[in-house]
């Protein structure tokens, strides 16, 4: 099924509903790995995600009878965008089936596209069990967000543009959620360029490819544990499987932690909101031991809603030490407060939040604990503050920061 020819014809129909993302030559991300590092930014697209590459595609190998019927998904959110646009775009009524967990922004933009949207479930394989039931019992043709070999060859045409705009590319690395971006991408990759390396990226806590590979054989994790909600997947696809199986040459594993740093790494130095699933590729650049190489590493969506993405930063300027809190006992008199702040201004530290506990002991006179909540420049300037701060007898302890 995963021909160059189908390739090539799925790259001329994908090209009615989407916009060009040509490749971004990242320096900071060079000159942090030693490598050449290109971004396929798939967030840019209309959809906000690569997905709607594979489901026009898809929808377009359909019968006029089997749109008709009616067309149904299930999808954390970018594949419901795709499948949502694309059955606009026919003209043909669409209903997708969303877990109970999908963030707010893809449920409005799923249903923006006039798409009938069924909350079911709380991970992605529940919400799949779900709308197969719904497709039996109404009648619905089913389009599977990844374990089918025509959404997978849509999904691929992005290693099309890859090799037009870079042909001696070394490594491609793709996220893996299911795995059909991935079985396009490698497929294709290898077609092209049999010597290409082509690297899956998975969330640690949801790395139901890496143990299906290791197993020889499609294997379901008892549960997935991840922020990256678009790749949170128990059980990868059966009749996709095999493609990966020959194509990929190794799957690489990043921890949420190193997810939300890659947020800030894009949003700092290519100002790009990319999703947590879409920054996996990002995250594991720091996991190849090369020198010297080409490297595109997809981003594959950038559909983040508002509350996540304040919450992500947060974390991430706390983990890098650019807010950090210490707590400090003070005598209870008039003065104190003035002496801590004074120290503070003078090292060019910003007070963001101040936290004042007379109960800390039952000698008021003798302490009251202060917190204070700090903006540093990184981890050098806090240590220069909290330096200081012992300098003038304030004993300062590093506490938990919560903002």
């Amino acid at each position: 099924m995963l021909t160059l020819d189908k390739f090539e014809e799925a790259t001329e129909v994908v090209q009615k509903v989407t916009l060009e993302t040509k490749l971004v030559y990242s320096n900071y991300l060079s000159e942090q790995t030693g490598n050449k590092v290109y971004l396929k930014p798939e967030n840019m697209q209309f959809t906000g995600a690569y997905k709607v590459r594979g489901a026009y595609y898809k929808m377009s190998t359909l019968s006029q009878e089997e749109r008709e019927k009616g067309i149904i998904t299930a999808s954390a959110g970018n594949h419901a965008q795709g499948v949502a646009y694309a059955a606009k775009c026919y003209g043909v009524k669409a209903v997708i089936v969303m877990p109970t967990t999908t963030p707010l922004m893809k449920v409005n933009r799923t249903k923006s596209y006039g798409a009938e949207v069924i909350l079911k479930g709380d991970v992605y394989d529940e919400a799949c069990a779900y709308a197969l039931d719904l497709a039996k019992e109404k009648g619905y043709t089913f389009i599977h967000p990844f374990d089918d070999p025509a959404v997978a060859t849509g999904q691929g045409t992005i290693a099309m543009e890859i090799f037009k705009e870079l042909p001696l590319v070394d490594y491609i690395l793709v996220p893996i959620g299911g795995g059909g971006l991935a079985t396009g991408v490698s497929t294709l990759a290898k077609l092209m360029n049999p010597k290409i390396k082509v690297i899956g990226v998975e969330p640690a806590g949801a790395n139901c490819m890496q143990v299906s590979l290791k197993n020889g054989k499609v294997t379901t994790l008892p549960s997935v544990n991840t922020i990256a909600d678009g790749t949170a997947v128990k059980t990868p696809g059966t009749q996709i499987f095999p493609y990966l199986k020959k194509n990929l040459d190794d799957i690489i594993t990043v921890e949420d932690e190193e997810l939300i740093v890659a947020f800030l790494d894009l949003v700092e130095n290519h100002k790009m909101v990319v999703e947590n699933s879409g920054l996996l590729t990002v995250a594991a650049l720091k996991h190849l031991d090369i020198k010297g190489k080409k490297i595109v590493a997809i981003l594959s969506g950038g559909n983040m809603d508002i509350i996540t993405m304040s919450s992500v930063v947060q974390q991430g300027l706390i983990m890098r030490d650019r807010i950090f809190t210490v707590s400090v006992l003070l005598p209870d008199k008039p003065g104190e407060l003035s002496r801590v702040s004074g120290v503070l201004a003078e090292q060019n530290g910003n007070v963001i939040k101040l936290e004042h506990n007379q109960f800390v002991t039952t000698n008021r006179s003798a302490a009251v604990e202060l917190r204070i909540t700090v903006e540093a420049f990184g981890t050098e300037h806090k240590n220069q503050i909290i330096d200081a701060l012992n300098e003038h007898g304030f004993r300062p302890k590093v506490v938990r920061t919560q903002i």
